[in-house]
């Protein structure tokens, strides 16, 4: 062997190409999610899948002729492979630039360009796993060893890639990433080789052009910092990376903000710089003193239509705009929980006077946590809870349908009623959609979080007045008193808006000033409240049965069974307009499974399927590669809750899995591929994911409340005894084929690729529509088809 491929160089550059593919991929994640929307993101892992599936099928093809040629390929590989990482985000910008999501449905060229896009996200992966894909093929005698490196590599991948998010901007980061990929050709160049030489210096300076002329970001006509944008004037007056979303603040004349105000308000509304996170409203900077703000008129401002609270808890508190709002009602505590710490921190440093004189206000206290993580940990009992907004003005068309919503899931809601005081109030608005989802779904939530506390009749516990918007629901821990009544009605004459809930309210009542687009809305209400609310909600074209900690998508309204009869009543060019988001990742992943097919199963046909050899290994290697994906989706989601954002949660799975795993791969050099030992691996993962469904979630909630270096460590506990596990099946596998039928290893490598593909798409589908729970169990089934594969003895 060359002194380029010496056993330490392929293991150091195996692992150097690994840190650039994983953090490339929470990378483009990011930038996915601040160009277009967080459904997007979830396909960066598919993509990555297609590019290892697709080389193994290449090296199953020309199998012969690549190893061959290895010592000169492999650089030239990892080149190419840098190259494309520094520059695919701006290829991919132009083509996203001009992508319209509405007219996805309507428009063929839309998918074309969908479809183009997610290949050329594929190609940086594709190279850099036909690289990894030879070694491990060329050297499958240390494949414990190489797949160690490999996996460690991708761990370290995920720490680079979630601590190069909070130094630097999200687009400068993939040319840096690539200096990973430029690095590992580097350490198997071979000297004298001009043309490995040539690649290398031009890949070095593809990527110092990027480095120093980052590609602008391109954002979706339907962001909505793109809208604001587009003011006369307005300009980015500060931002700000870090890992749980860019941070900008926006400043034009004409900007204004006062969502749900009354009709009867007469005043001027005010000038005030918003703040984005993501591309996405985050919230407006805050009017302090309160000498500085307008009367509130608003349905915001309907708790405090029942009295000044002594203390308020808010949560997901953003900007801190409801501080002020509290304060100025007569608040003498305000406690703020929002995770998003380095959103608060540039406000201090923008606006000393107003916003940084309000959140350094000494009866204010802002705590840096996921709202349940912080419920968890305090006993105190609050006069006022506020939630933000649910929904947005004009529906938000199931963008967020995949996005994890805790605090507005049963549990959710049950975890605030025990924090109220013996007369506090959970308060939160919601915008009205059309057909009604969002304040069905709220309020059917509300009623089932009040029945598991023992509340039998969740009428006389529950207020809410509309406007012309928007509505405001108040759930109050003691039954509404007499006075309460008044207030209410009061409080709505005052501001014009209609009564909605109290528990003697008069039909009449409720569209005296606001008529609804269709007042079955009102009908429709009430029925939540009667025995037959069960057969009301499984009827509803949408699904309204309430969130849980195991589904917790309050945002995923579509029921496909309801497809046909929503074609009728809307017309089959209105439903991606209702729905959109779902629809677009179905559609997004079933064109992953065409190019899965049309890259990896198809080519394969040519080695064919024949052989009860190729069947067991068909079996085996698919069931791995479903299995492993299904059960890192299923722990990102689980983790969401516990570490308090998805990309905590994704960078920390993926970090202690990969390695964990690569631990156990290095473990099963000890191990002889003999007999069932492979087979006897998968059982012992099956063993293991069915008592991690059964522990998991209790060790969860019992350490929620610990700090969040704390809770990360305890997540790699949990995760380790899993990836040591998970590990073994693996290399062992490879190792007994290689012996057994050597040609047969890169056809399994693409078979475990493409499973992987389809399978990552499957897992967030499966999590939305049976639960988190049934992931895991349907992630042991692919370990057990795998256990249960045979093989020689």
């Amino acid at each position: 062997m060359s002194g380029a491929n010496s056993p330490l160089r392929l293991h150091l550059a195996l692992g150097l190409i690994s840190v650039a593919v994983v953090a490339l991929q929470l990378v483009l994640m990011q930038i996915l999610a601040i160009t277009q929307w967080h459904h997007f993101a979830y396909m960066v892992i598919s993509l990555a899948l297609l590019g290892f599936g697709a080389s193994g099928t290449l090296i199953a093809l020309c199998r012969g002729w690549l190893l061959s040629r290895m010592d000169r390929l492999l650089p030239l590989l990892l080149f190419a492979s840098a190259a494309t990482m520094a520059s695919v985000t701006s290829a991919t910008q132009r083509l996203f630039g001009g992508f319209d999501s509405y007219l996805l449905f309507f428009d063929p060229s839309q998918i074309g360009r969908l479809l183009l896009v997610n290949l050329l996200f594929a190609v940086p992966f594709f190279l850099g796993a036909l690289a990894i894909g030879l070694i491990l093929v060329q050297h499958v005698e240390r494949i414990g060893s190489l797949y160690f490196a490999n996996l460690l590599g991708s761990g370290l991948g995920g720490l680079a890639g979630i601590a190069a998010l909070s130094l630097l901007f999200p687009e400068r980061l993939p040319a840096l990433i690539a200096l990973f990929a430029l690095a590992s050709g580097l350490t198997l160049v071979k000297s004298g080789d001009r043309i490995q030489l040539i690649a290398a210096a031009t890949c070095a300076a593809v990527i110092a052009v990027f480095l120093l002329q980052p590609p602008s970001l391109t954002l979706s006509q339907y962001k909505d910092l793109r809208g604001v944008l587009e003011l006369p004037e307005a300009q980015i007056v500060a931002s700000r990376p870090g890992p749980l979303g860019l941070v900008q603040i926006v400043s034009a004349p004409t900007l204004r903000h006062a969502p749900g105000l009354s009709l009867n308000y007469r005043g001027e509304v005010p000038v005030r710089d918003l703040v984005f996170n993501n591309g996405n409203s985050f919230g407006p900077v805050p009017l302090w003193p309160p000498a500085d703000a307008p009367p509130d008129q608003s349905t915001a401002a309907f708790p405090y239509a029942f009295g000044p609270p002594g203390s308020v808890l808010v949560l997901h508190a953003a900007t801190g705009d409801t501080a002020a709002r509290a304060l100025g009602n007569g608040a003498s505590r305000v406690t703020l929980v929002e995770p998003h710490l380095d959103a608060l921190e540039l406000l201090r440093e923008i606006y000393p006077g107003s916003a940084g004189r309000l959140l350094n206000h000494r009866s204010v206290d802002v705590q840096g946590m996921e709202p349940r993580a912080f419920l968890a940990t305090t006993k105190e009992k609050f006069d006022l809870i506020l939630l933000p907004s649910v929904g947005a003005f004009g529906g938000t068309a199931g963008l967020f349908a995949l996005q994890e919503e805790y605090s507005l899931t049963v549990e959710g809601i049950g975890a605030l009623w025990q924090h109220l005081a013996a007369d506090g109030m959970l308060c939160l608005p919601v915008w009205f959609d059309y057909p009604p989802r969002n304040p069905l779904r709220l309020a059917a939530t509300l009623i089932e979080a009040l029945r598991t506390q023992g509340i039998d009749a969740p009428q006389h516990h529950l207020a809410a007045v509309n406007s012309w918007g928007d509505l405001g629901f108040c759930l109050k821990r003691s039954p509404l008193s007499a006075g309460d009544l008044e207030r209410i009605r009061a409080f709505a004459q005052e501001m014009q808006f209609d009564p909605l809930l109290p528990p003697d309210l008069r039909p009449q009542e409720r569209h005296r000033y606001h008529a609804l687009q269709d007042e079955r809305f009102f009908t429709d209400l009430d029925r939540l409240f009667t025995p037959g609310a069960q057969q009301f909600l499984a009827e509803y074209p949408f699904r309204l049965r309430p969130a849980t900690d195991d589904r917790p998508f309050f945002s995923q309204f579509l029921r496909w069974q309801s497809l046909p009869e929503l074609a009728r009543l809307f017309g089959e060019r209105s439903i991606p307009f209702l729905e959109m988001g779902y629809l677009i990742v179905i559609l997004t992943f079933c064109q992953m499974w065409v190019a899965a097919v049309v890259l990896i199963l198809l080519p394969l046909l040519r080695l064919g399927w024949g052989g009860q050899e190729r069947v067991r290994t068909l079996l085996y290697f698919g069931g791995l590669g479903a299995g492993y994906m299904l059960v890192e989706i299923d722990l990102i989601h689980r983790f969401v809750l516990y570490l308090g954002h998805p990309v905590y949660a994704a960078s920390a799975v993926i970090c202690a899995l990969l390695v964990f795993s690569g631990i156990g791969s290095q473990a099963s050099t000890y191990i002889a591929p003999k007999g069932r030992t492979r087979q006897l691996a998968a059982a012992t993962v099956v063993l293991l994911l069915i008592l991690y469904s059964l522990l998991l979630p209790p060790l969860i909630e019992l350490s929620i409340a610990l700090p969040l270096l704390w809770k990360t460590l305890l997540a790699i506990v949990f995760i380790a005894p899993l990836g040591l596990a998970m590990g073994l099946p693996f290399p062992l596998g490879l190792r007994a084929l290689s012996l057994e039928n050597e040609p047969l290893v890169p056809w399994a490598w693409g078979i475990n690729g493409c499973l992987s593909v389809l399978s990552t798409s499957l897992a967030t589908i499966i999590a939305v529509e049976a639960g988190f729970t049934a992931l895991f169990l349907v992630a042991a089934a692919a370990y057990g088809t795998a256990a249960l594969s045979g093989g020689r003895n």
